[in-house]
């Protein structure tokens, strides 16, 4: 409590804290949605997990709110423009801000994986089925799906954020319009027209965070002469232009899903014939204008709050360990599913059922107490995760050399946990991940901590 207080009170006053508010309360709405959305149940005699949206069809319109992954990405292009500026306004490089980003999104992630396969090794030692242990994993790291785009927008923030400074808010317009040719392939065919959508849709709302950034550093705000319409640089932050993008993104949502080919749901619904998030649809992306439009009209009131000391403090506590919750939040859930099944006492009710829903409380209750033990013992992982410094200059060579490596182990990353999300969860996998997707992972994560620790020292 003492050192979160220091943080606040270190707080600078120019600081966007609405951008921190949205990520906490973005992270922690995914995980009350998956924990409070599945449903438990026995398949020959083992606990297995599906989704109750198909039984919940009234609850459809709701994951209009519940789908909060765009608001991730929003606040993720903001924060990463302004620790990019940050880094080459301290006379840092790209590579090196490349390099020092991967650590907070890196370091948590390895320790899951290794936790992970360590633990599925021994079941298998101890004579657990291979397959059933794949399974199980397969649940556990479904969180990864979300970290693979998540790695490539980061990993292609360079480039995007040049884009941007060139050609502002046309570069989100255009890749909405690519998302939208891709939507084609999947109505229209070829379905695989629509695999790019999942780098295509998630970088297009994190160019919104760009244009949030730039309206809302220091030296925007005296009033420079800056390009207009599409080509403007600068998300505008009135409550009207709040009100536009709501109403704007509904009217879109209505006409995508209601009239048009799009399901109403925003999350994957068993037996559908498209899946809105994977990969990211126009609907999607209506949804998201919708998002951002809310997002706006409450900046200012959220803002205020936010000056309070408690709440402000409660926000920092979440942002510590946001990955961390994010990642091991439905290895809580096996966790608890496995000791409940053990002790005979797991609960199956069936889907919309009084005691369905009466069971939703204690559920939550448990899961929460399990995610708390894990972010106690792995949440430090993250929180210790040190500022980087800025390095001084090096020769041509070197940094040509470092910018390749960089680049192979993002590479590597994210082959290793595409690798992992593409395997199906049937089949025998000794360590519950791949192989060939542990190995590729592994080599990524360690060539960027080499380059972390040998980094330049500072001029």
């Amino acid at each position: 409590m003492r050192r979160l207080r220091q943080l606040a009170q270190r707080t600078p006053p120019g600081r966007e804290r609405y951008i921190d508010l949205l990520r906490a309360l973005a992270i922690t709405m995914v995980v009350l949605g998956h924990w409070g959305v599945t449903v438990i149940g026995y398949d020959n005699g083992r606990p297995a997990g599906h989704s109750a949206l198909a039984d919940l069809r009234w609850a459809w319109p709701l994951t209009w709110v519940a789908q909060v992954m765009p608001v991730f990405f929003l606040v993720g292009g903001y924060a990463n423009a302004a620790s990019l500026t940050s880094r080459r306004r301290r006379g840092g490089s790209a590579t090196g801000w490349l390099v020092d980003r991967s650590a907070r999104l890196i370091r948590p992630t390895t320790v899951l994986l290794l936790v992970l396969a360590a633990g599925a090794g021994i079941a298998t030692l101890r004579g657990a089925d291979a397959a059933q242990v794949r399974e199980v994993i397969w649940f556990a790291t479904i969180p990864l799906w979300f970290l693979v785009a998540y790695v490539a927008v980061v990993a292609l923030t360079p480039p995007m954020y040049a884009l941007h400074r060139r050609f502002g808010l046309a570069v989100p317009v255009a890749l909405v319009a690519l998302v939208a040719l891709g939507d084609l392939g999947r109505l229209l065919g070829p379905a695989v027209l629509a695999d790019g959508n999942y780098l295509l849709g998630w970088l297009a709302v994190h160019q919104v965070g760009f244009a949030w950034y730039d309206a809302a550093r220091p030296d925007n705000r005296a009033g420079h002469a800056a390009p207009r319409g599409l080509f403007r640089r600068r998300l505008p932050l009135s409550g009207r232009a709040g009100a536009v993008l709501l109403g704007g993104g509904l009217v879109a949502l209505v006409l995508l899903t209601v009239a048009g080919p799009y399901p109403v749901a925003m999350l994957h619904v068993p037996g559908e014939r498209l899946d809105n998030a994977a990969p990211p649809s126009l609907a999607l992306m209506a949804a998201a204008a919708a998002q951002l439009g809310l997002i706006l009209l409450l900046r200012r009131p959220a803002g205020r709050w936010l000056r309070r000391s408690g709440p402000w403090q409660a926000v920092l506590a979440v942002n510590a360990v946001v990955l961390t919750l994010f990642l091991w939040h439905l290895t809580a859930a096996v966790l608890l599913v496995g000791l409940l099944d053990a002790l005979g006492v797991l609960p199956t009710p069936p889907v919309g059922s009084a005691a369905w829903w009466a069971w939703r409380v204690p559920w939550l209750l448990a899961l929460a107490t399990v995610l708390a033990v894990l972010v106690a013992v792995f949440g430090p992982v993250e929180a210790r995760t040190r500022r980087p410094a800025a390095t001084g200059p090096a020769g041509v060579g070197r940094r040509r050399l470092r910018a390749g490596l960089a680049l192979a182990g993002y590479a590597g990353v994210l082959v290793g946990l595409l690798l992992n999300s593409l395997t199906p969860k049937e089949g025998p996998e000794p360590l519950g991940l791949p192989a060939p997707a542990l190995v590729a992972y592994l080599a990524g994560a360690g060539l960027l901590r080499l380059l972390r620790s040998g980094r330049d020292r500072p001029g």
